[in-house]
This record gives structure tokens, C-alpha cells and sequence, in this order.
């Protein structure tokens, strides 16, 4: 076996895996804004969704009396508990999105266009 046919197992350069723009782009005051605002809204989302359903396991499992009494006709707490997670996840989808167009989407469309800018593409992958 020649020295030239010899596989290299060392990782390539941070820089050689991607454009340099990137990085630039990450350091930009923007990009931390864009961070910042996508960690303020789910971050806590999360946590409140979380709490909220563990609220429903837990009082399932130990409040058994109360999840049983009948709120009308067959339909007890449990049944409403149950329906209500379905809306909040549909509720919750829906506040992020809005959230999103107005709040994240125009800060990312200046990204997008500063990395096109500093790249010099068109921002179709796989072409110049």
C-alpha cells in the first residue's frame, strides 16, 4: 500500500466544513437576538406544557376521587383534563406560529440575506 493510498481518520478543519460566513454570522448581534427571542418563547412554553401535563398524570394517578367526579352527564374531570391537553397543544401550536412571523421570521430573513450577501449566491443549495 502506497503512503498516498493511506485513509486518514483525522476530522477535517472547523473551517473547512463549512463557509467562514457562517461563523460570522453566528457572532453577529442579530443571530444572538434570534436566539434570544426563539429561547424566550420555548423555552418557557415547554415548561408550562410540561407542568401542565404532569399535572394531569399526577392528579390521575393520586386524586383518583376528584379526576371521577362527573362534571355532566358521563363526561368527569378526567375526560375534560384529558380533551383540554389536546387544545393546548393546538393552542400552543398555533400562539408559535404567530409568534414566529412576527417575531423570529423577519430577523431570520435578515440573516438569510446577510449570509447571501457575504456568500455571494443566489441561496439555492447546490449552486453558485
Amino acid at each position: 500500500m502506497r503512503e498516498d493510498d493511506a485513509v486518514t481518520t483525522e476530522a477535517p478543519d472547523q473551517a473547512a466544513r463549512h463557509d467562514p460566513v457562517y461563523d460570522r454570522l453566528h457572532e453577529s448581534s442579530e443571530f444572538t437576538e434570534l436566539r434570544k427571542r426563539y429561547r424566550g418563547f420555548v423555552i418557557p412554553a415547554t415548561v408550562a406544557f410540561l407542568a401542565w401535563y404532569l399535572l394531569y398524570v399526577f392528579m390521575s394517578n393520586w386524586a383518583g376521587g376528584f379526576m371521577a367526579v362527573q362534571v355532566v352527564g358521563n363526561i368527569n374531570v378526567a375526560l375534560v383534563f384529558g380533551l383540554l391537553q389536546f387544545v393546548t397543544t393546538f393552542g400552543l401550536a398555533f400562539m408559535y406560529s404567530r409568534y414566529s412571523n412576527a417575531r423570529l421570521d423577519p430577523l431570520a430573513r435578515n440573516l438569510e440575506q446577510s449570509y447571501r450577501d457575504q456568500a455571494g449566491t443566489t441561496g439555492k443549495r447546490g449552486q453558485a
